[in-house]
């Protein structure tokens, strides 16, 4: 496959742009006549065998369907957009050479489908910690990641390369209540996890969910939630009928309730004797009767029993 335009390198995402800052150029050794290498951003042609995932790939689901849509595209277009790679480093019981895809392993998955010997390439020099932040940001430009997916790298940010929430929303160019928030669905059980990455839940219903007084309540809900098709509206609701059932009661609304169906207790039999609606209003055994009558014959009978 020859060279792809140039041009083409210029199409990767402002924001990943943004992140890798600009490219310089290198040169070849004094006293050699081998011609200099490619500048960065300029694509040349690789074997497909010489391009390996990357090992940090924050992505780890791609949908088969859409892989296959990609590879008949590619078959008629070829690969129009160069994937982003660097040189792949050594690793024990790995062989050297090559190179690791920094952004573009979809691509680079459906050339291989689509029977591509070769696949255009723009190499950077990056280290590792630069690369995974290029992928995680090209891929939340693409909307590549589901919820989880995002949550977890979004996680290894800060625990592999210290960053904070509000250095993350920077690189990525979102709020850090955002980054926040998602952060928070890792405290979901890691069934409701699953539930996420492979669809039955949305994003949505897992921040209902995290309202649950705890993980064994989330994963029954998360449970009846996919069962009964509850919409995230519902979800949030039963997340909070959920909660308020598992609030212990208060001293004074065991009495509350005791006094209540003593209440209601004395206005049944109240009613059933007069033969007539009885409402009974008590607080701290102060109050009053309030008896119902629908016309004067029925209060000159309620009257001649009370009198």
């Amino acid at each position: 496959m020859s060279p792809a335009d140039p041009k083409q390198g210029k199409r990767l995402g402002r924001g990943l742009d943004g992140l890798l800052g600009p490219a310089t150029a290198t040169s070849s050794s004094p006293g050699t006549t081998k011609a200099a290498p490619p500048a960065p951003r300029d694509p040349v042609s690789a074997a497909i065998e010489d391009v390996h995932p990357n090992r940090a790939q924050p992505r780890t689901r791609f949908d088969e369907a859409k892989l296959d849509e990609l590879a008949q595209s590619i078959r008629e277009l070829g690969v129009l957009e160069p994937i982003l790679v660097r040189k792949r480093p050594q690793v024990a019981g790995e062989p050297a050479g090559g190179f690791e895809i920094i952004a573009g392993e979809r691509r680079w998955r459906a050339a291989q489908r689509a029977g591509l010997r070769e696949v255009p390439i723009v190499v950077r020099e990056l280290s590792t910690q630069t690369a995974f932040e290029a992928a995680i940001v090209e891929n939340l430009q693409r909307e590549d990641l589901n919820a989880v997916e995002t949550a977890r790298a979004l996680q290894r940010l800060i625990d592999e390369h210290g960053h904070t929430q509000e250095t993350i929303a920077q690189k990525v160019g979102k709020d850090r209540t955002t980054i926040a928030n998602s952060l928070r669905l890792l405290k979901l059980p890691q069934n409701v996890l699953e539930r996420l990455e492979n669809g039955e839940l949305s994003e949505g219903h897992g921040r209902a969910l995290l309202g649950a007084p705890s993980a064994a309540q989330m994963s029954k809900l998360a449970k009846l939630a996919v069962e009964k098709g509850w919409s995230v509206r519902e979800t949030e609701r039963q997340v909070r009928a959920a909660a308020r059932a598992s609030e212990p009661a208060k001293e004074g609304e065991e009495t509350a309730k005791t006094s209540s169906a003593n209440v209601r207790d004395l206005e049944n039999r109240l009613s059933k004797s007069l033969g007539a609606r009885v409402t009974l209003s008590d607080r701290k055994g102060k109050g009053h009767i309030e008896i119902n009558y629908s016309s004067y014959d029925e209060l000159d009978r309620l009257l001649a029993k009370l009198l």
